[in-house]
C-alpha cells in the first residue's frame, strides 16, 4: 500500500517536496486527491522565524490541474502554527506549501500557471472556453485577473525607438505610445501628447540611437529635447502618405495643364443636351443622390400639374404630403429645392474661417499653426477639422472662402453674428 502512495506522489506531485498522498477518490466528472503536508514547521511570514508549534489545522480544498478532462481538487489539510517569536505581530499563521499553494489561493500554482499562459494566448472569452474544455473552468473575468496579476515582464532599454499618438477619444483625447522598433513591441504609453512628456521619457533612457517618428511639431520638440544624441528618422507610412499628399497637392495645382491635352467635344444643341446635365450655378453635382432624386421628382409633379391633375391627386398618386407637393409645384428650378443638408450645417469652425482666409491670404498655410492661433480666441474643434478645411483650400481648383454666417440672434438678444476675438500678436 505504501508503494502505491509512493507512485501516486511521483505520478500526481513530482517535483513537489513535503507532500504525502493519503488517497485518490475517482468519479466520473471529479478526482479527488486527499494530501498532507509531512513538513516539521513552517516559517512565519511576518517575522520569518521558524516554529513547530501546532496551533490547529483545518481543509483547504484548491482546484489542480485537470487530469484526462476530469476536475481534479486537492482536499488538502493544513496546520496553523503559533509564532514563538513575542514581538511579531502576527499569533498564529497558516503553513504554505511551496509551488503548491498561496494564501488565499482557490488554485495550484501550476493550474494558476497553466490559466494564465491559456489568457496570454487567446484572451478573456476564447481563453474561458478553452479551460472549460480542458476540465478547468473559469470565467472569463478569472482569466483576465490571472493575466494581470503576472509579473511585469523585464524590458531591456530600447536602441530604436518609434513614437505616434494614439486616441482614447478620437478628436478629443490623444496619447503616445512608445515602441521598440527592432523587438516590434509596445514599450510603455504616455497620457498625452505634449513634448514635455516625451522629453522627460527619453531623458530617463540615454542609451537610445534613433527615434522614429511622425512629423507632429510636439515629437519633434520632445525628441530634440529629451535625447539630441539620437538622429529622427520618419517610417516607411509617413514617407509613403507625405508623399502622396504632396502629390494630390502638385496634381490638384495644375489641374489646368491637364485639360490642354482632352480633346474638344462638339458643343450640342439644346434638343440633343443631356436633360440631367447639371445646370449652371447649381450647387449639387450630377450624379449625386440627392440632386438626381430631387431633379426626377421635380419634373414628375411639373409634369402631372401641365396634364392637368390637381395637387390633391398628385398627393395621392406620389404618396407625398400635400406640403411637399406644394413645395416641388412652387419651385421654378430644382435647383431651388437645393437647401438644407450640407449647405447649412453649422460647424465650429464656421466662425473662424474668415480669420483663417485672413491668415492664408497673408501666406500662413501652416495647419497646426493656425489651430495653435485660433485656439486661444475660443475655437473648441479638433485640429482634423482646421486641417481638413486648409486642404480643401489647398487642392480645389477654385478659391475657397468662408461662406457668409447666417443671421440669427446672438446671446444678448441681438441679430448680429459673432465675430472672432482679435487676432493675437504673432511677431513675436
Amino acid at each position: 500500500m505504501n508503494e502505491i502512495l509512493l507512485r501516486l506522489h511521483e505520478l500526481l506531485f513530482p517535483s513537489i517536496a513535503d507532500v504525502a498522498v493519503l488517497s485518490v477518490d475517482v468519479s466520473v466528472a471529479i478526482v479527488r486527491v486527499d494530501v498532507r503536508c509531512t513538513a516539521t514547521g513552517a516559517l512565519c511570514p511576518g517575522c520569518e522565524g521558524w516554529s513547530s508549534q501546532v496551533h490547529g489545522s483545518y481543509l483547504r480544498f484548491p482546484a489542480d490541474v485537470p487530469s484526462a478532462g476530469r476536475r481534479v481538487v486537492l482536499q488538502l489539510r493544513v496546520r496553523r502554527f503559533a509564532c514563538r517569536n513575542a514581538g511579531c505581530r502576527r499569533r498564529t499563521f497558516v503553513e504554505q506549501v511551496s509551488g503548491l499553494t498561496r494564501r488565499n489561493g482557490q488554485r495550484t500554482e501550476r493550474l494558476r500557471s497553466t490559466l494564465a499562459a491559456i489568457g496570454l494566448a487567446l484572451a478573456g472569452r476564447a481563453g474561458s472556453r478553452l479551460a472549460d474544455i480542458v476540465g478547468a473552468p473559469v470565467s472569463r473575468s478569472t482569466v483576465l485577473r490571472l493575466v494581470d496579476a503576472l509579473p511585469e515582464p523585464e524590458v531591456s532599454a530600447p536602441r530604436v525607438v518609434g513614437v505616434d499618438e494614439y486616441a482614447t477619444r478620437k478628436g478629443r483625447h490623444y496619447g503616445t505610445v512608445l515602441v521598440d522598433v527592432e523587438t516590434r513591441r509596445p514599450v510603455d504609453m504616455l497620457p498625452d501628447r505634449e513634448s514635455s512628456s516625451l522629453a522627460a521619457w527619453l531623458a530617463e533612457r540615454p542609451g537610445i540611437e534613433v527615434i522614429c517618428r511622425d512629423r507632429a511639431p510636439f515629437f519633434a520638440e520632445g525628441a530634440t529635447a529629451g535625447a539630441p544624441q539620437a538622429v529622427q528618422v520618419a517610417d516607411r507610412w509617413h514617407l509613403w502618405h507625405n508623399l502622396s499628399e504632396a502629390a494630390e497637392r502638385s496634381i490638384a495645382q495644375h489641374r489646368q495643364c491637364l485639360r490642354v491635352l482632352i480633346p474638344e467635344t462638339p458643343e450640342l444643341s439644346e434638343t440633343e443636351a443631356d436633360p440631367t446635365e447639371e445646370p449652371s450655378g447649381s450647387p449639387w453635382p450630377t450624379g449625386h443622390r440627392f440632386a438626381d432624386r430631387t431633379r426626377t421628382t421635380h419634373a414628375t409633379v411639373h409634369a402631372l400639374v401641365e396634364a392637368g391633375h390637381s395637387r390633391r391627386a398628385i398627393q395621392r398618386q406620389l404618396g407625398m404630403t400635400s406640403r411637399t407637393v406644394k413645395r416641388y409645384a412652387d419651385a421654378g428650378r430644382p435647383e431651388d429645392l437645393f437647401t438644407g443638408q450640407w449647405q447649412t450645417r453649422t460647424s465650429v469652425l464656421d466662425e473662424y474661417k474668415t480669420y483663417l482666409d485672413d491668415r492664408w491670404n497673408e501666406g500662413h498655410t501652416n495647419a497646426w499653426k493656425l489651430w495653435e492661433e485660433i485656439v486661444p480666441l475660443g475655437y473648441q474643434g479638433s485640429y482634423q477639422r482646421v486641417r481638413a478645411y486648409l486642404r480643401l483650400k489647398r487642392t480645389s481648383p477654385g478659391p475657397v472662402t468662408a461662406r457668409r454666417p447666417l443671421p440669427g440672434p446672438s446671446p444678448d438678444g441681438s441679430s448680429a453674428a459673432r465675430k472672432p476675438s482679435p487676432r493675437p500678436n504673432t511677431s513675436s
